[in-house]
């Protein structure tokens, strides 16, 4: 990828800032866009938590946002947005009303509750807090794996994470994605080395163990995260994708939709009713696409771009510090 580095901020005016808690095992990743970003949404997990969601459908109003929010927390951790929009509001910047400036930040949260950490915060959880102090640090570097809104987060069987990837379609426009990685069901094959988005990885950024020669019945069994005990709200995949192009509110929106199929290509199974996944879908607005076929392509390249974000998250993660906690990937396979 040359100069690139694989990163969501390979797309030119987004930057990224975490801030998180080791002894709470959470935290917030705040996605900032320099100008305003067209955007949209696609829901297909069964409990989603969600802040401005509405706002984000074709049909709303408001067509751009100034930044995206993700965090642990469940619903607790809705709070963040509160954050980011106060460091915003202190840079003069929003929706212009008049004499009113209101940040645009939609938001959505994953549950960690379980996970180990002391959550006993007091009133007020401390999300919002760590929104703030996410977005004051945000840059075109930033830390994969076990970090901001991914630091608490799991899967089936390995440590879940914070991961990223980007890329770049015939005629120079980039997409990448963000995603935090807390899913009901597997990355993995079975629970080997295998990557499930192994066919779309690139430069070995996952491991390069490929897929297995071949797929036994066990490898294909469901492993679910809290087997029938689990809950509508303890599960979720968060992705934010942005490409330069020149979208419309409504073709972000089927950019949305086509990504959201990098998820099925990447965890075993997803959309869920105990997951809450969710894809965003942003354009910055630089380079033009063909509405039809350059769109369909940006779309696919985005959903490989995703598979690969996903698996990077769970390569990059490490364990909790807590008794019984998950293995990372990196602890059984280096």
């Amino acid at each position: 990828m040359g100069s690139l580095k694989n990163l969501l901020t390979d797309i030119p005016g987004v930057r990224v800032g975490h801030a998180d808690d080791a002894k709470l095992a959470s935290g917030v990743t705040a996605i900032i866009f320099d100008s305003p970003a067209i955007a949209s949404i696609d829901v297909r997990g069964g409990g989603p938590g969600l802040r401005e969601s509405a706002l984000l459908q074709p049909e709303a109003a408001v067509e751009a946002v100034d930044a995206i929010t993700l965090s642990g927390g469940s619903a607790l951790g809705l709070d963040a947005a509160g954050g980011v929009q106060a460091w915003l509001a202190e840079q003069g910047r929003g929706l212009r009303i008049r004499d009113a400036v209101i940040p645009i930040v939609p938001g959505a949260i994953c549950f960690d509750l379980l996970n180990g950490g002391n959550k006993a915060w007091g009133r007020f959880p401390p999300y919002r807090d760590l929104a703030y102090a996410a977005a004051s640090v945000a840059g075109t570097d930033f830390a994969l794996g076990s970090v901001g809104a991914g630091l608490g987060a799991t899967t089936a069987n390995f440590k879940g994470g914070l991961g990223s990837a980007s890329a770049q379609i015939e005629g120079g426009v980039m997409v990448a994605a963000l995603a935090v990685v807390n899913a009901v069901g597997t990355v993995t094959v079975g629970d080997g080395p295998w990557f499930w988005a192994a066919p779309f990885e690139v430069d070995g950024e996952f491991g390069g163990r490929g897929l297995p020669p071949s797929f036994t019945p066990d490898m294909l069994k469901a492993r679910l995260k809290g087997g029938p005990d689990a809950t509508s709200s303890e599960n979720t995949t968060l992705v934010v994708v942005v490409t330069d192009a020149v979208l419309t509110k409504s073709q972000a929106k089927r950019l949305a939709m086509i990504a959201q199929t990098g998820m099925a290509r990447a965890i075993y199974p997803v959309h869920a009713p105990t997951d809450g996944d969710v894809v965003f879908a942003a354009a910055t607005g630089s380079k033009p696409v063909d509405p039809l076929f350059g769109l369909t392509e940006l779309g696919m390249v985005a959903a490989n771009t995703v598979s690969r974000a996903i698996a990077r998250g769970v390569h990059t993660a490490t364990a909790l510090p807590f008794l019984g906690a998950l293995p990372a990937w990196r602890d059984r396979f280096g």
